[in-house]
């Protein structure tokens, strides 16, 4: 028989020692796994070592996340065949004569290709190497440039179709399509959010974002010839997300349509060649392989924990608190936040969603104004999704941070990245609370559709 650990002791080693070994620069999947193995062994004995198993393998013949590689292989097509840039170039171009029209070009190109794409590092790298270029050339300030860049390039883990939306649900045990539409408008909010911050910063203060010069802007006619370019894409994305929202096809086999569609955008477009394809195929299995590691890790972890008792005592600590339902369900956000700062998403879903959902049902619907208990699961899943983009931009270990530091030009100072985000970090925290205070922002569309 194993060794007896009181609850508090096992949840400050467990998580300790998670810490310790991250900050060493382990990558997580296997940090989780191996730790969970150590501690299986420890507590229990030989027999105890089955819940390996036990919670890998319902992950392995998982239905739901057969979309995962699906979409990111999608995006990938679409990245390669060079679809990414003349979307920037034509929403530029249509926009280049308002003031601080490239920043927002940037957003509402970001927001587009969110809808294509289900991870986040593609569109921060991809924007970084097309617009901040071309932004500071036009003499904007560096900082709108770059906040710009990252705070569109987070909407792809928010806008579906969403990898993260994806493992939510599945974890959550929780329909894909209704999170997916539950996190449209919120994702349509940020983004309009974004565009209103910069277009007022610039038109306060034109220096920031100067127009393009009227010798450079295009006529009307080519304006209509540029959309036109890009309507394959544009269709393509109408269509993956039409057939998931009308219910006709569940995300999987949308995906699949979706993957389909993108060798056909590709050939439009005359980029359909050995090179992209193979290209695509490597970045799509590097991808989902990490993914779904992280998961089998993870799911190990917070499998022991659960077991030995965790879900109760987190459950306890938060009831000892003595907060309303709110406190705790703000109490969590902030949580999500401060992990956000070191963790990455997949390991904070598969960290906390098994041990804050079932406290937030056992709450109740009508402890905050909801309907019905579908609302409530609904509504607290977007909000996740909400809080997740907050993690990309708050310093110091926020990916979006990193991705754009690659890419830009090296006399940017690290510390004017981090300041550049701020102000778009802020408007998240703003939609965030929005979206708590009126969760119809969140449930008005699934209800819409779903009835």
């Amino acid at each position: 028989m194993g060794i007896e650990i009181g609850i508090e002791w096992l949840t400050l080693i467990m998580f300790g020692s998670l810490l310790a070994l991250l900050m060493a620069g382990l990558p997580l999947a296997f940090v989780t796994g191996g730790l969970a193995c150590v501690f299986l062994f420890v507590l229990g004995d030989a027999r105890a070592l089955n819940i390996v198993p036990s919670r890998i393998f319902p992950l392995m013949t998982n239905y739901q996340l057969s979309a995962i590689p699906l979409f990111i292989f999608m995006a990938a097509m679409l990245e390669r065949a060079g679809i990414i840039n003349d979307m920037f170039d034509v929403i530029y171009k249509v926009l280049g004569g308002v003031k601080g029209g490239l920043a927002s070009a940037t957003i509402i190109a970001s927001t587009i290709l969110a809808a294509m794409v289900g991870v986040i590092g593609a569109a921060v790298v991809t924007m970084g190497i097309i617009a901040l270029p071309a932004m500071l050339k036009r003499q904007y300030d560096p900082k709108i440039a770059m906040g710009s860049i990252m705070a569109g390039g987070t909407l792809g883990i928010l806008i579906p179709p969403s990898i993260l939306a994806i493992i939510y649900a599945v974890v959550a045990e929780q329909s894909v399509g209704e999170l997916f539409i539950g996190a449209v408008i919120p994702g349509l909010l940020l983004s309009g959010m974004y565009i209103l911050y910069v277009t007022l910063r610039c038109y306060i203060n034109p220096a920031l974002g100067p127009a393009i010069p009227v010798e450079e802007r295009v006529s009307n006619k080519e304006k209509l010839q540029l959309v036109g370019k890009m309507a394959a894409p544009i269709t393509l994305v109408v269509v993956v997300l039409g057939i998931i929202f009308s219910g006709v096809a569940t995300p999987v086999e949308a995906a699949g349509i979706g993957t389909f569609g993108a060798f056909i955008v590709a050939a439009i477009h005359r980029k359909l060649d050995w090179p992209t394809v193979r290209e695509a195929c490597t970045t799509t299995l590097k991808a989902s392989a990490m993914v779904i590691w992280i998961m089998f890790g993870a799911t190990i972890f917070v499998g022991l924990y659960v077991l030995e008792g965790g879900q109760q005592f987190v459950q306890d600590a938060l009831a000892a608190t003595g907060l309303g339902p709110w406190g705790i369900l703000i109490l969590m956000q902030v949580l999500l936040v401060i992990l956000g700062m070191f963790l990455d998403w997949v390991g904070i879903l598969l960290l906390c969603v098994p041990i804050f959902v079932p406290i937030i049902k056992a709450l109740g619907a009508a402890a905050f104004g909801l309907d019905s208990p579908e609302d409530l699961v609904l509504w607290f899943g977007v909000l996740y999704l909400v809080n997740m983009q907050m993690s990309f931009l708050s310093p110091p270990f926020g990916y979006a941070l990193f991705y754009l530091r690659g890419v830009a030009p090296d006399h940017i100072p690290m510390t004017d990245i981090f300041k550049s985000a701020l102000p778009f970090l802020f408007l998240q925290i703003v939609g965030l609370v929005l979206c708590m205070m009126i969760p119809e922002i969140i449930t008005w569309l699934p209800r819409l559709v779903y009835g």
